[in-house]
């Protein structure tokens, strides 16, 4: 059955990667993905020619076969069935329905038909596991998975990333995006594909020319033994490098061949966009499910060097994995020693990868994240929802990255993060630096107060930028206040204005809280009368977020009285008049 099914699988490659290219254009919101396995088992068991489909096909292949042999019924019941309708309108669209096929409008109907008792299946396949009583969660994880490792990358010590601009120039040298663009290229503008294979044998032999990778030694490359050729060509899909033209037409995107970019951000952007290429650094084995078996290498070895601090001996890392390997699936040790035969190492594709993207480094049986690495797995966790403190290194922090940091942090944690960023600056820059920092964003009342707190705590040295700060309306409040706690002389007292500003930058911090958090701020302003008082005359204070918060007043606070004054202030701020 193995040979049946890797025959089937070459058979249908093209034609998935053909049908993946069309779904961006024609269906991007159907996920290519799951039509594989119904492909596969299609061919295997209901037609000997993967462009014959008919009706009975469907309730063979999604009713009596996929319950038996889907991965993620959740993600089976929420997209195969649109996955498969889209497949179906490619075959049709495509001239690739052959004759002898039911007609594509009773093809989807019959989906239609299917569609409850497919879901109906697929939930039927959560519950059962979720009754287990064995059930292990460790069972439904795979080798990549980060989610073991929570706990370890939670109370790991505080990481230290590079400023974009050194990530950007690191990016600008990723060997692989290089090659990305040189394909694209390349391939030029409306390029067809086949419909068997990509690209013919012949274009095969120049693209890997191109790219400066070895042909099969045979000398005759065909589509099934060039695996390096299309991580490239899928990483240069990732990067938008190389966009659909139609069904059968790939072209080269207009601004390809400008990497690397001049702008840091949109290096940054692009290298981001093409991290989720690390798997296609896993090993590619003649078995179908030894390949599955060491899927997720790429991941595991990269947490495995995250959590031993960016660096780990390459022979702990080996042996680490096999382990890991064997205990994810029983194929393992198999498929590790196939690896091994393969590659001399099951590592070296790996390693290849991810030191062509620029995430590791290599030397003397040592493997290190460089600091592009670490900032791409700090993302890749940070997609896994896994909680890890990171952040710019101190000498690249600026001030706007210290206040955002800090204002969630504890109190003396953040009073250490300031006095380690003080110590790199004159004070009189720092409270420059922090001022300007909190004047970027007027809503952000949170900056702002952590600002005003931070220089707040420089003393008089900071009067030159509280100076320069009253011409900003969001700060003057807080410049008024501190000018005329310092005794400045010439400084002019804060204002009822200045004071009514304060106030609401303090309800919105409390209000982004929660409910019972801001209720206790308005305690803390005064009983009801006091309220309604200050509720008659603060709608006139042009702050960014008065109308939210006087809605919010008039919904939260238990006194009627207080709601109804609420209310009329709101009106009043909206109206613009008294």
């Amino acid at each position: 059955m193995t040979d049946r099914i890797e025959a089937a699988a070459a058979e249908l490659r093209p034609l998935l990667q053909d049908f993946i290219l069309w779904a961006r254009e024609n269906a991007p919101e159907s996920d290519p993905n799951l039509v594989g396995s119904v492909a596969l088992w299609h061919r295997l068991i209901a037609s000997d020619d993967v462009g014959r489909w008919r009706r009975s096909d469907l309730r063979t292949v999604l009713l009596d076969r996929m319950p038996q042999v889907v991965e993620d019924p959740d993600a089976a019941a929420d997209g195969m069935v649109p996955a498969v309708r889209a497949y179906l309108s490619f075959l049709s669209e495509s001239g690739r329905l052959v004759k002898g096929s039911s007609p594509l409008r009773d093809l989807l109907a019959e989906l239609d038909r299917l569609e409850d008792d497919f879901v109906d299946a697929m939930e039927d396949l959560v519950d059962d596991e979720e009754d287990e009583d064995d059930y292990d969660e460790e069972a439904v994880e795979g080798l990549g998975d980060f989610e073991p490792f929570a706990d370890r990358l939670a109370e790991l010590p505080t990481i230290r990333l590079r400023p974009d601009s050194e990530l950007a120039e690191a990016a600008r040298k990723t060997l692989l995006i290089a090659k990305a663009r040189d394909l694209a290229v390349w391939v030029g503008t409306e390029r067809r594909v086949g419909e068997t294979t990509l690209l013919t044998d012949a274009e095969i032999a120049e693209a890997l020319g191109v790219l400066g990778i070895a042909a099969p030694e045979d000398g005759t490359p065909a589509a099934d033994s060039v695996p390096a050729l299309w991580n490239i060509w899928n990483l240069a899909i990732d990067l938008d490098f190389l966009q659909p033209e139609g069904e059968d037409t790939v072209s080269v995107d207009a601004d390809a061949a400008e990497w690397p970019f001049d702008e840091d951000d949109d290096v940054l952007d692009a290298w981001l966009t093409g991290l989720q290429s690390v798997d296609y650094g896993d090993p590619e084995l003649d078995d179908e499910d030894a390949t599955i078996a060491l899927s997720g290498l790429s991941r595991a070895l990269l947490v495995r060097v995250l959590l031993a601090m960016g660096s780990k001996p390459l022979a702990e890392l080996r042996t680490e994995l096999a382990e890991a390997a064997a205990e994810y699936d029983d194929l393992a040790a198999e498929a590790w020693a196939a690896a091994t035969a393969r590659y001399g190492d099951p590592l070296t594709p790996v390693l290849d990868w991810l030191t062509g993207y620029g995430m590791v480094e290599v030397e003397h049986d040592q493997v290190r994240l460089t600091p592009l690495g670490m900032e791409g797995v700090v993302h890749l966790v940070d997609d896994a929802d896994i909680e890890l403190d990171a952040r710019p290194a101190i000498d690249a922090m600026t001030a706007l990255d210290l206040l955002s940091f800090s204002s969630e942090l504890p109190e003396e944690e953040a009073d250490a993060e300031f006095a380690a960023w003080l110590e790199l600056r004159s004070p009189e820059q720092a409270a420059r630096d922090l001022l300007e920092a909190a004047a970027e964003d007027d809503a952000d009342a949170l900056v702002r107060v952590q600002a005003a707190s931070m220089v707040g705590s420089l003393g008089e040295v900071a009067v030159p930028a509280w100076r320069a700060a009253l011409d900003v309306p969001s700060l003057h409040p807080y410049a008024a206040t501190h000018l005329a706690q310092l005794g400045v002389e010439d400084a002019e007292p804060p204002t009822q204005a200045d004071t009514h500003w304060l106030i609401l930058d303090m309800l919105t911090i409390s209000a982004g809280l929660g409910r019972p958090e801001f209720v206790s701020s308005l305690d803390d302003i005064g009983a009801a009368p006091s309220l309604i008082g200050l509720l008659d005359v603060i709608w006139k204070v042009r702050h960014p977020h008065l109308e939210e918060l006087l809605e919010a007043i008039g919904e939260a606070h238990p006194d009627k009285q207080v709601g109804k004054a609420a209310k009329r202030a709101l009106f009043k701020a909206r109206s613009g008049r008294g």
